[in-house]
């Protein structure tokens, strides 16, 4: 089993920077791939970024060029660094396990894969 602590979230204001961690804990040998998903109020949740254990990563259209995923294999911990944020961009942001799958070379989210996931840290942009 493994679990996983968000920490990190916060309020900015638009234009301004984040960085979120993840520790991972628990049997994560079998994990294909770590994501972030965030979920707003009286919305779905939603990919964010994600990255296999390969390397390969994947991003929501709309944060491209702004957040950057990264993972240390050492430490066991999973990072998103969000830059230039928006008003949009406020949600309660969640790790989890396993949360993307490959079809076609290509890496997609898929929420309903996902095997494990934190509790959740709210991040905050105001304009």
């Amino acid at each position: 089993q493994v679990q996983l602590v968000e920490s990190g979230g916060g309020s900015v204001q638009a234009g301004g920077s984040l960085r979120l961690s993840c520790a991972a804990s628990g049997y994560t040998a079998r994990i294909r791939s770590m994501d972030w998903f965030r979920q707003a109020p009286g919305k779905g949740r939603e990919g964010v970024a994600g990255i296999s254990t390969d390397g390969m990563t994947y991003y929501k259209k709309s944060v491209k060029g702004r957040f950057t995923i990264s993972l240390d294999n050492a430490k066991n911990t999973l990072y998103l660094e969000m830059n230039n944020l928006e008003p949009e961009d406020t949600a309660m942001y969640y790790c989890a396990a396993d949360g993307g799958r490959k079809s076609g070379g290509v890496w997609y989210f898929a929420p309903s894969a996902v095997t494990a996931w934190g509790q959740g840290t709210q991040v905050t942009v105001s304009s």
